[in-house]
């Protein structure tokens, strides 16, 4: 019996060896300035990742352009880092703060450290020290790109008036903003276990309010004080379309276009929460116009939409050629080498 169970702790610990040395080996070898290995551990953790955020296992093909997105990215690392292309830790950290920027538009409010980090980690799969390191290899990878391929980026034309208003004619159709109306709301928020005492709350709000604005806007105030035990503010504009009652539901929807501007609502029930809402402003459905804005609550026209969205258009196919040129160029002479047999797992 000792035997048997240390033949079995031998076999164990020799297994486990075999799959530590089998991710330690190369996926692929970079030597464009300095051998680097990929390995396979690296190859398929990046599988892996890129597998979680598609919801589906990658095709073989799939999993080679993986390894070839890998393969190209320490080329250019290795080419920025002989041509002394760097990034600096407070550029690092000027790109998270942009992202973090974009965060608090989103949920309207700053978020923590660590509800910051979580956001990250939905959207990437990435722990904040692995995100940092990524992005710095994207800043460089970029950087480097920008200087090798300047003069394609320099070339590329701002649109004319003449081209806006040859897309906008074009798409003239597309450009209707539908009946939309802002409101205010206050919302009681529930737990499946905590219903019966938020309806309650919501209920007393309700006979306090009635359908009296100013009764509801002395309830927004106090609700924006902690511990009132409900939120309330700006809920922002609603369209009425098909996306939007999605979002908030028939009830709701029927609700705010019934009311006109100053009216408070009747208590409506969420899926999160009980609600009531003021309207604050209407506005009717409308052929958008170049000069009209494109996006309410925005400073944004349409003739500035058109041009900045033909704008992108153009820088994106000029990074998609600058991209493929440089990638040419960085592999001219197979500067890597990759090992077919051990990228089956």
């Amino acid at each position: 019996m000792k035997r048997f169970v240390h033949v079995l702790f031998l076999w164990f610990t020799m297994t486990a060896l075999g799959v530590a040395q089998s991710d330690l080996q190369p996926a692929a070898i970079v030597r464009l300035t300095k051998s680097e290995p990929i390995t396979v551990k690296q190859y398929r953790t990046e599988v892996e990742r890129m597998e979680k955020q598609a919801g589906r296992t990658l095709s073989v093909e799939e999993r080679r352009q993986v390894l070839d997105v890998m393969i190209n990215e320490k080329l250019a690392l290795q080419a920025a880092e002989r041509d002394k292309i760097s990034v600096g830790d407070n550029e690092i950290n000027q790109q998270l703060q942009e992202i973090r920027s974009a965060l608090v538009q989103n949920t309207g409010r700053q978020p923590t450290d660590a509800e910051f980090a979580l956001a990250l980690r939905n959207e990437t799969g990435l722990e904040m020290p692995a995100f940092r390191d990524q992005l710095r290899r994207q800043m460089i990878t970029q950087k480097y790109l920008m200087s090798k391929k300047q003069s394609l980026f320099t070339a590329v034309k701002i649109p004319s008036d003449a081209d806006i208003l040859n897309t906008y004619t074009l798409y003239k159709t597309q450009f209707v903003r539908p009946e939309t109306v802002r409101f205010s709301m206050i919302q009681v928020p529930f737990g499946a276990d905590a219903k019966a005492k938020a309806r309650e709350l919501a209920d007393r709000l309700i006979r306090e309010i009635g359908s009296n604005p100013s009764k509801f806007d002395e309830a927004v105030v106090r609700g924006q004080v902690p511990n009132s035990g409900y939120q309330a503010g700006d809920g922002g504009y609603l369209p009425r379309n098909p996306e939007a009652l999605r979002v908030v539901g028939q009830d709701f929807l029927n609700t705010a276009f019934s009311l006109k501007q100053g009216e408070v609502s009747k208590l409506l029930e969420g899926a999160r929460g009980y609600q009531i809402i003021k309207i604050t402003e209407t506005y009717t459905q409308k052929a958008l116009e170049l000069d009209d804005v494109f996006q309410l609550g925005t400073s944004m026209t349409v003739k500035a939409y058109i041009g900045n969205t033909m704008l992108q258009e153009r820088q994106q196919a000029v990074i998609e050629q600058a991209t493929q040129e440089l990638v040419t160029e960085l592999r001219t002479g197979n500067p890597f080498q990759v090992f077919e047999n051990n990228l089956k797992w």
